[in-house]
């Protein structure tokens, strides 16, 4: 059973205290394990087992350690289906959630309505974001992306992308600094105004890159001659300092945008080699995964699918005539993870195949995804209106591929 406390509630924390398990250290030594067959609260996992240590011993080193821990992980990856994952519901009941951050056994989500959501042992808080200007939860806009500062933990700092309406009463998004004070989650400073919105085409994804600088996905606001104007915010991947400055050296003086062409990306990560993926809602099939570059055209709306251009850059992969509708993506273990939205999916992109392989299916729209150790953790997305949403829907899922 799932409990939902308000902010202005009070929470009292059950702790469960574990009786340790001693073990005698024989020679090579061994590991320990919880020795409680209790069902417990479902909690984020801190293992520090021998398979996960960095510690080198007797002169020898870990040097192909990653790289064969990635290889099983694909290895697991291409033969897994639905039924090779144990999956717990973390959480129920939630309204058209968006992102998900998971810092120290907390796990934060956003939701269109414009809250965040807190997630410990089992239970929720609830928070409502105040903002400068009342966020506009219309078709598929509302509170988006959200990520926390690396030192959230001194700093309990993020940043967040909404829609609102401007003066004009057209809709626009914006990127924005927040923090959490005093038991609550207020806007501090606005990073980029202006950036084209719609009921349609918002992109709204946000991260924290390699360099510490802030990447934003945007939609074309359905508008698609927005994505190939240099000059306009829409259809593109912005990238900017988190004071919301232009960095020096990005491929545009005075520009945020750093790729371009793009129709509704909604996805960004990165892999071990620091190169940045995305995923991107193509029209009438044909969704994307691009390898993004400074500078580059993406293509759209001259280009999709296989068709090529001069100048424009065609995907790794996309859909054809299937429609993934991807929305976020992690890596695990170099290994790129997609959430499925219309194909209602989890894939794997199989880049030695060229290969998009469903790895789990069965609880509706994916709006999220992301990767701690050997668990994944997915928001489905089936109260947005496009969804066929069941008892207890929209949902926290965490998946654990089964011995």
């Amino acid at each position: 059973m799932m409990f939902y406390f308000k902010k202005d509630e009070k929470v009292i924390d059950v702790f469960r205290f574990l009786l340790p398990c001693i073990s005698i250290l024989v020679l090579a030594g061994c590991t320990t394990e919880d020795p409680d067959d209790e069902v417990k609260a479902p909690t984020l996992n801190e293992e520090t087992s021998s398979e996960t240590s960095n510690v080198q011993t007797n002169g020898e080193n870990n040097e192909g350690t990653n790289s064969e821990k990635e290889d099983q992980i694909k290895s697991s990856l291409r033969e897994a289906s639905t039924d090779d994952w144990e999956v717990e519901t973390l959480a129920e009941d939630l309204e058209v959630p968006w992102a998900m951050e998971i810092h120290e056994g907390t796990i934060y989500m956003t939701d269109r309505e414009g809250h965040i959501l807190e997630w410990k042992d089992g239970l929720i808080e609830e928070f409502e974001l105040q903002t400068s200007s009342e966020i506009t939860s219309e078709g598929e806009g509302g509170l988006l992306g959200f990520v926390l500062t690396a030192d959230f933990e001194d700093s309990s700092e993020g940043y967040a992308y909404y829609t609102f309406e401007g003066e004009s009463g057209t809709l626009q998004n914006r990127v924005i600094s927040i923090t959490k004070e005093n038991d609550e989650w207020v806007e501090t400073g606005i990073l980029l105004d202006g950036i084209p919105g719609s009921v349609i085409h918002n992109g709204g994804r946000i991260a924290v890159g390699p360099d510490d600088l802030l990447y934003v996905t945007t939609g074309d606001s359905d508008e698609p001659s927005l994505a190939q104007d240099e000059d306009s915010l829409a259809g593109k991947i912005l990238r900017m300092t988190v004071d919301g400055d232009i960095p020096e050296d990005n491929p545009i003086d005075n520009s945020y945008v750093y790729s371009f062409g793009h129709r509704n990306p909604q996805g960004l990560a990165w892999n071990d080699e620091g190169e940045l993926y995305s995923s991107e809602h193509g029209s009438t099939a044909k969704d994307e995964i691009n390898l993004i570059k400074p500078m580059t055209n993406y293509g759209w709306p001259v280009i999709k699918g296989d068709n090529s251009e001069d100048g424009m850059q065609t995907p790794l992969i996309h859909s054809g005539e299937e429609t993934w509708a991807p929305s976020g993506i992690a890596f695990w273990e170099d290994n790129l993870l997609v959430a499925g939205l219309r194909g209602e999916s989890l894939y794997f992109f199989d880049q030695t195949e060229n290969q998009m392989k469903v790895v789990f299916e069965g609880e509706g729209r994916l709006r999220d995804v992301k990767v701690e150790e050997k668990e994944i953790y997915l928001l489905t997305n089936n109260t947005d209106g496009r969804g066929t949403p069941r008892t207890n829907d929209d949902r926290l899922l965490r998946l654990t591929l089964k011995e």
